[in-house]
């Protein structure tokens, strides 16, 4: 499994780590003995990230971990999540510190690697929406407040919303880490694009915050399972998953996905989700890519996607020539 630093905290990363989430549901909704015998290969594979959130199940896929790494005791990273309420607002500093005491609680631990705002950045506060000011002066303090107390390492960002206060938030140079959406569908982050390409223009930002010196973490890198070009979902996955700036819905990402078959025809991968995760670990500035999952199969195909290594020239050229036809 190859390893890349994710940006200056230091930490070697496997380019393929384990996501914890709903969309794929292992582990919030998965078997206790499918849950730890899918961490287990993980980590036999060489994986050594393990990413959660207070939301995932409503707390549940913290609560599954706890056994879990009480019994593999792993030695691997460990991240999770807080998502404030609008409500919470007015004290950001108490609403972190109960939830990441809450998530500590829950995995039976005394301290998280990376604690990680899990809210959307915009220009103005509403909903799940903070503003950047207030993320720079009162999320930040928080975090350095838990990381004082030995409670987290290091500290990040999701960075979805509204892309310049995304921008701002990078520049800032404030935080480790980034979660950017990131994939074959959605690849405004790390390239520029042509006016009129579908979706959100994130306008580089995976290649600002590795500019900074962040670790950049690749999430949404098979689109919500769009990637796979098939409609259908696992019993365990979310079963309604909207679009992360891409498409207006799934079933519109599913049909822009398939225009990528040719990929296959040629020969360059053998299989759409091969597509997609070779395509995310192609860019340099890419710390690692995180990936939910249903059952053991979907492991051992993402595994053996990203240890064929990223596309080859030809490829990626080939799958430019592809995206560009979707304007």
């Amino acid at each position: 499994m190859q390893l890349r630093k994710l940006g200056r905290t230091g930490v070697d990363v496997s380019v393929l780590s384990f996501g914890c989430g709903a969309v794929g549901g292992l582990m919030t909704k998965g078997s206790p003995k499918d849950q730890e015998r899918a961490v287990a290969r993980a980590l036999e594979m060489g994986i050594n990230y393990l990413d959660t959130a207070s939301i995932y199940g409503d707390g549940a896929s913290e609560t599954n971990l706890r056994p879990i790494l009480a019994n593999l005791k792993p030695k691997a990273l460990l991240a999770t999540k807080v998502r404030m309420k609008e409500d919470e607002y007015s004290n950001i500093g108490a609403a972190i510190e109960a939830s990441l005491d809450a998530s500590l609680k829950r995995m039976g631990r005394d301290t998280v690697d990376l604690f990680q705002l899990h809210n959307r950045i915009g220009a103005k506060t509403g909903g799940d929406i903070i503003k950047a000011e207030q993320v720079l002066d009162e999320v930040v303090p928080a975090f350095e407040k838990a990381k004082r107390a030995g409670k987290i390492r290091f500290y990040g960002i999701t960075a979805l919303g509204e892309t310049p206060a995304l921008h701002k938030v990078v520049a800032s140079g404030k935080f480790d880490t980034a979660q950017i959406c990131y994939n074959a569908l959605q690849p405004s982050a790390g390239r520029d694009m042509p006016k009129g390409y579908p979706g959100q223009n994130y306008e580089r930002l995976m290649t600002r915050a590795h500019e900074k010196g962040m670790g950049t973490i690749g999430i949404r890198v098979l689109a919500g399972g769009a990637l796979s070009g098939v409609e259908d979902r696992h019993p365990l996955n979310v079963q309604n998953v909207e679009p992360i700036g891409s498409g207006e819905s799934y079933a519109v990402d599913v049909r822009r996905a398939r225009s990528f078959q040719p990929m296959i025809d040629e020969g360059h991968v053998s299989s759409l989700p091969e597509l997609a995760l070779r395509f995310a670990i192609t860019d340099p500035a890419l710390s690692c890519t995180l990936v939910g999952l249903a059952n053991m199969e979907q492991l051992e195909a993402a595994y053996a996607a990203v240890m064929k290594g990223p596309l080859s020239a030809a490829g990626l050229k080939r799958l430019q020539e592809l995206q560009a036809k979707l304007f």
